[in-house]
């Protein structure tokens, strides 16, 4: 029985890292009483894949993870809360599905993530400012350390959409940013470090929260699993 999950990640939970979170769900799943599919081989391995990697520090409403059951007769229901219940304070599993065995796996499916990151620091006024600065390049470096050497990136392409939004219970300006995965993935500090370069990127970005991953069919954008709290009104609106 193949699985696709789509689970959060928030709270303290967010300074775990993508290996935890594997460590996490395999307790779990045995935790649950589910018996794991395990790979062949001298050193079996429990089937399970996950998506695209969270920054340590980052949270998430759209996580996303495959696995495979040793079983096929459990109800996908039941499955959402046990593994619900199994996990760490912070998960939250919002929906289970059986998985297509012919369609890609996560890390080749997602093209863009939409990113939610509270600004401390930084007025909504300036922040507008940049934003309309930055969308006006036709080039954006960045400099990198990849395998020991420094390296220069051009990472404009890769931001499709900058905005700031409004949220209810906090006055901090509220970045929202849809970036693209393909090629060299701009992440979320680097472009707070690109827009605005006189500050410290990890005091600026308060809080980074991954509101949706974004795949496409048919020449239409749209989430893996979509869960009727996260729904967007459009591909970039956050959440």
């Amino acid at each position: 029985m193949r699985l696709r999950i789509r689970h959060t990640k928030l709270g303290k939970i967010r300074f775990t890292s993508h290996r935890d979170t594997a460590n996490h769900w395999e307790r779990a799943v045995r935790k649950s009483g589910v018996r794991l599919a395990y790979s062949g081989g001298f050193t079996p391995r429990p089937r399970m894949s996950f998506g695209l990697a969270l920054p340590t520090g980052g949270e998430s409403l759209a996580e996303y993870l495959d696995i495979e059951l040793a079983d096929d007769d459990h109800d996908l229901a039941e499955l959402c809360v046990r593994f619900g219940a199994a996990l760490p304070i912070g998960y939250d599993v919002t929906r289970v599905v059986l998985r297509d065995d012919r369609g890609p796996s996560l890390q080749e499916d997602v093209v863009a993530c939409t990113w939610q990151i509270s600004l401390a620091g930084v007025d909504e006024s300036t922040a507008r400012g940049a934003i309309e600065r930055t969308l006006a390049l036709r080039t954006l470096h960045v400099e990198r350390e990849r395998k020991g050497q420094r390296r220069t990136d051009d990472v404009r392409v890769a931001i499709e959409d900058l905005s700031i939004v409004a949220t209810v219970d906090d006055e901090r300006p509220h970045l929202c940013a849809v970036l693209a995965n393909n090629g060299r993935a701009l992440r979320p500090i680097e472009l707070v470090a690109a827009l605005f370069p006189a500050l410290d990127p990890v005091d600026t970005a308060a809080r980074v929260l991954r509101t949706h991953q974004w795949i496409e069919r048919d020449g239409r954008r749209q989430e893996i699993l979509p869960v009727e709290s996260a729904a967007p009104r459009t591909h970039a609106a956050c959440a």
